[in-house]
């Protein structure tokens, strides 16, 4: 049985377990199960994701293979992109601020902005149902009753699902409550994170999440640009938006519009080590 050298970092308390790609090769194990056995708290390291750094790539300056913690493929994570950033850097596997990272929603480029701050261009959000991808004619205020308790659903993919609530109060007890069940509902043909919103003010909001593939989190990077591009729309928010979730606060910007949504999201936030460590496969 090899032992492998990893990595523990968080982005506001999403945790992930980070490997070199020649650790992984090390582990000799598909990435979906070593996945499934890091990420698990009482057996293992335990974490929100697995993230495997991945230099096998001519697409952009380096790549990654990112995993949540049951096992399923995510396509994009904002809290480990900051982290990933941080890490891929430190190491000086990267030798510049700002790069390119190939993920599986596309092309994306962080900048470090200072030793645990880092900002991330989460490229142009997706509003088109069928590319969401979301079974509805529209993307806002879709009408949704569950458990005679209606919602008004907002879809937008940040390259992976978001289906956005606006609530008055009692966020983190909604997300506990119908996270999993919306997360699962058929209108989601590959499911999707949930986010539940109060609004503070036009600068300001908390959401609390439910994420696809890991369940309730403490932050949610994605799922906070998804929010403000959806409030934005909306005309609830204004351009930048300070977003506080249950590990601390995201800053996210979009100079977007009803009228002219092609610009990109920029997601700015904290990465911050954990630990590091050995572990037997």
């Amino acid at each position: 049985m090899p032992n492998i050298k990893f990595t523990k970092m968080n982005g506001l308390g999403n945790d992930f377990v980070i490997l070199d790609y020649d650790e992984y090769k090390k582990a000799n194990i598909p990435a979906d199960k070593l996945a499934l056995k890091l990420c698990n708290r009482n057996f293992s390291i335990g974490a929100d994701g697995l993230i495997i750094v991945n230099p096998n790539t001519d697409k952009a300056d380096i790549s990654w293979i990112f995993y949540n913690s049951d096992g399923s493929i995510a396509q994009m994570c904002g809290n480990g992109m900051r982290c990933f950033s941080r890490y891929v850097y430190d190491k000086k596997i990267i030798n510049k601020k700002e790069f390119s990272v190939e993920t599986k929603a596309g092309i994306i480029v962080p900048k470090i902005i200072s030793e645990n701050e880092v900002c991330v261009n989460m490229g142009i959000p997706i509003l088109e149902p069928n590319k969401i991808p979301c079974k509805t004619k529209t993307n806002l205020n879709i009408p949704y009753t569950l458990n005679n308790k209606d919602f008004l659903l907002n879809t937008v993919s940040m390259g992976n699902p978001h289906c956005v609530i606006f609530v008055e109060k009692d966020s983190k007890e909604l997300a506990y409550k119908y996270g999993s069940i919306i997360e699962n509902d058929k209108l989601f043909p590959e499911k999707t994170n949930v986010e539940f919103v109060e609004i503070l003010s036009k600068d300001e909001v908390i959401i609390n999440v439910w994420e696809r593939g890991c369940g309730i989190t403490s932050a949610c990077g994605t799922g906070a640009c998804a929010t403000v591009v959806a409030g934005i729309l909306n005309d609830y928010l204004n351009n930048s938006i300070k977003v506080n979730l249950p590990g601390g606060t995201l800053k996210i910007e979009w100079n977007g519009s009803s009228t002219d949504i092609k610009h990109s999201v920029f997601m700015t936030g904290r990465a911050d080590y954990s630990f590091f460590g050995e572990t037997v496969i």
